[in-house]
């Protein structure tokens, strides 16, 4: 999983400008509402932080957890570039930390886990995934939720199928291929990525993200060996079951 994010990092937030922040957010205090109003929540796999700040501006302690020192770097400075009149008063902390999601660990068990943006399918392994779910769960104090996403198999189908994608704004652009591997349900996302420097010119770069669907069965008896109490599934943000049409599966996971 180690790879650099360097160059990466720096646009990332240009090219997610469109992704759905507020629904996942809307997802997770829809999810707390039913499984318990947590005030301390670890963000894992965090990335540059669009999920964690929010929480911590509305009065979360949060701990943001991303492999990624470059996107920790991007995180902590637009945490640190938050103006006070932003926050409110009592207002929740965040501390970024730089650690494996297979291995992560913190002085004291948190209230809840949430793992948006579909960061478990870059966990390409199932061993990497029973992993991550033991960790997670040690994690928790008792009672505490577990909520994430993941893209199921048919929706790596579809970016198979659909591809190329082409992005081109003013200050990047990039072209998006997909390779799917059918035996592993493994698809290999291919991008070429044109940026805007300071000096207004266009640099060009390469990234190649590879991750795995996992059937959504596989991943309920994963996390009740892993130790989860009770398990449910939801889909596309909202709570409400799944289909075979769902883009998006969500999971909550109580321990």
């Amino acid at each position: 999983m180690a790879r650099s994010y360097g160059q990466f990092a720096a646009v990332y937030d240009q090219l997610m400008e469109d992704m759905p922040y507020a629904e996942w957010l809307g997802f997770a205090r829809a999810g707390w509402v039913r499984y318990g109003m947590p005030s301390t929540v670890v963000d894992l796999g965090c990335g540059t932080g669009s999920l964690s700040i929010p929480l911590a501006r509305s009065g979360f302690h949060v701990y943001g957890i991303d492999l990624s020192a470059d996107m920790l770097a991007v995180a902590r400075g637009k945490w640190n570039e938050t103006p006070q009149q932003a926050v409110r008063p009592r207002a929740g902390t965040i501390r970024w930390l730089q650690q494996d999601m297979r291995g992560w660990e913190l002085p004291e068990p948190v209230d809840a886990v949430i793992s948006f943006c579909d960061c478990l399918n870059y966990l390409t392994e199932e061993s990497d995934i029973e992993k991550a779910f033991r960790a997670t769960y040690a994690g928790l104090r008792p009672g505490g939720v577990f909520l994430f996403d993941v893209h199921p198999p048919k929706q790596f189908i579809r970016y198979a199928e659909e591809q190329p994608f082409v992005l081109d704004e003013r200050d990047v652009a990039y072209i998006w291929t997909c390779e799917f591997e059918e035996e592993r349900c493994e698809i290999a996302h291919s991008l070429t990525i044109f940026a805007r420097d300071s000096d207004s010119r266009f640099y060009r770069f390469e990234e190649k993200h590879v991750q795995r669907a996992y059937e959504p069965d596989w991943i309920e008896a994963a996390l009740r060996r892993a130790g989860f109490k009770s398990v449910d599934r939801y889909a596309d943000f909202q709570l409400q079951p799944a289909s075979s049409e769902s883009e998006r599966l969500f999971f909550a996971a109580v321990k």
